[in-house]
């Protein structure tokens, strides 16, 4: 098959399927391949085999600030039935002693929970989020919206301006530094930890000190996709085919074709060859695409080397369990607190900062921690994912993907801890004695055979160690979304801004290859003002 198409699209995970809809509104014919039978990637709402009318959402379900995001308004996502809601109850952290420590999304609300617990942390935390405002605004969201800054471009814009040199001086921590310097409570630590990074990342990494007040002072929290995550991925793919694009699934990729040193098509696993495109964008990660994808001679020795030592996060990993049930989640902590049964998502088993170190070390060992886990009850904001009077709710918990040292013990060993963690959550939640109809797992290494793009069971695609961030993400030579291959793209969770359901990957890759298409974009592409 020649020359029906100008682009491909390797996978259809969010960030392939926004640069897509951009590409297909530039007036390019592109087609997008995945071996998955649905498009969306970790954008999976699916239906309970056992009980009809169940909608179950087993990956990526949290969305924040997602309406905020350029592409949302762009392409008409809201037109095509991506339709959110942030309840205001944002996040409750139920501590095993009754107590909570509430985010809203109004701040007042939540330095007031706070105050409950420290008066002086309440006064900090209002502190940064005050000064942390401004940089939010005018540095960090357009950085994440935009092609990275070489590390010597941005250090000298971050330095010209009194925003850019505190939140230099901030990053050079850690945020354990930052939090155990900067509060004295416990809880407080633990939790402005976990709603912050501890869900995602090593916290004990420098450079990231400024995540903890960054992400308390955004406009934004956590919101959530009425009918289910996959809506988005639905209304993406309404937007691609309603501007010419394609998207096939169930069809497995075998290579990526180049000629004349350039990549120019794929083939497939059946035979099919597409060929004659004028560009390839994978949303794979690194290994996949110039390790496995490619022979090894169209890549220049470097850059396979700098892929094959691309590194993954160690806490990355997730285990979900999942319930369908006659009636919500009633945590013994709402008798004396009632909003607390009204909280969008809920952590459990979180009180100490000190839980932090038994995390990791669990992680490096192969083992399982004491359980922190936090979730939602969908149901309570949007009946439609379950049949009239009926709910369902999940409960993540990171756990190794190397259970023991090998993840193949997952098979064994997932059923049994899904039935200790439901033992924990209806501790918390008695009524759920009576009220479990049906419950599912879903584990680290189920997560690596349902999206293999996340290697090791990283939802992030890739570590933010090892300077695997800003202009060098993925790695020094791939780092601006171009993959070091010509006429061949990056444009998933292993590049610049990072995994997590954002979308900008694939947004700030699409103003790349239209750039070097010799095209204006037919949007408005945020800039970094005074980076020049």
């Amino acid at each position: 098959m020649s020359g029906a198409w100008d682009g491909i699209v390797l996978g259809t995970g969010h960030n392939a399927l926004v640069l897509q809809a951009y590409l297909c509104r530039a007036g390019h014919r592109v087609l997008s391949v995945d071996r998955a039978d649905e498009p969306g990637g970790g954008l999976e709402t699916i239906k309970n085999p056992r009980h009809p009318g169940f909608l179950h959402n087993t990956h990526g379900f949290f969305h924040r600030a997602l309406t905020a995001m350029p592409w949302y308004s762009d392409l008409e996502l809201n037109r095509h039935g991506a339709r959110y809601i942030e309840p205001e109850l944002n996040v409750a952290m139920i501590c095993p002693d009754g107590r909570a420590i509430k985010w809203w999304t109004d701040p007042e609300r939540t330095l007031a929970s706070v105050a409950e617990f420290s008066r002086r942390d309440a006064g900090v935390l209002g502190s940064w989020i005050e000064r942390f405002g401004p940089i939010v605004e005018t540095i960090l969201v357009p950085e994440a919206q935009s092609p990275p800054l070489m590390p010597e471009r941005r250090q000298a814009w971050l330095e010209s301006t009194s925003e850019g040199r505190l939140l230099l001086d901030v990053s050079r921590r850690s945020p354990l530094e930052f939090v155990r310097e900067e509060f004295e409570h416990p809880a407080v630590r633990a939790g402005l930890l976990f709603f912050n990074g501890l869900r995602e990342v090593d916290l004990r990494l420098p450079g990231f000190g400024h995540s903890i007040p960054a992400l308390m002072a955004g406009r934004h929290k956590a919101q959530m996709c009425l009918g289910g995550a996959v809506e988005l991925a639905r209304a993406l793919v309404s937007d691609i085919t309603e501007h010419g694009g394609e998207v096939r699934c169930g069809v497995s990729i075998d290579g990526i074709l180049v000629e004349d040193g350039r990549a120019t098509g794929i083939a497939l696993a059946d035979g099919e060859r597409i060929e004659g495109a004028s560009f390839v964008v994978s949303g794979l990660n690194p290994q996949q695409t110039l390790l496995e994808l490619l022979d090894a001679d169209a890549v220049a020795p470097p850059l396979r080397e700098r892929a094959g030592s691309f590194r993954y996060n160690l806490l990355a990993p997730l285990f979900a369990l999942n319930l369908a049930l006659t009636e919500p989640p009633g945590y013994r902590a709402a008798q004396d607190d009632p909003e607390l049964d009204e909280a969008f998502m809920v952590i459990l088993g979180l009180s100490d900062d000190g839980q932090f170190e038994q995390i990791v070390q669990a992680h490096e060992q192969g083992t399982i921690p004491p359980t922190v886990m936090w979730g939602c009850c969908p149901t309570r904001f949007d009946p439609s994912q379950a049949p009239p009077g009926s709910h369902t709710a999940f409960m993540w918990e990171k756990l190794p993907y190397r259970l023991s040292g090998d993840p193949l013990r997952w098979d064994e060993m997932g059923r049994e801890h899904g039935e200790k963690m439901l033992a924990e959550w209806t501790r918390e939640a008695p009524n759920l004695v009576d009220a479990v109809l049906d419950w599912f797992v879903r584990t680290p290494l189920d997560t690596v055979r349902r999206l293999p793009n996340m290697r090791e069971g990283d939802l992030l695609v890739g570590s933010f160690a090892n300077d695997q961030v800003g202009y060098h993400r993925p790695f020094p030579g791939a780092g601006h979304y171009r993959s070091g291959v010509d006429g061949l793209y990056l444009c998933g969770g292993s590049c610049h801004p990072g995994g997590n359901i954002t979308g900008l990957c694939g947004y700030n890759a699409a103003r790349v290859v239209v750039a070097d298409r010799g095209e204006s974009p037919w949007w408005n592409p945020s800039e970094i003002s005074g980076a020049s």
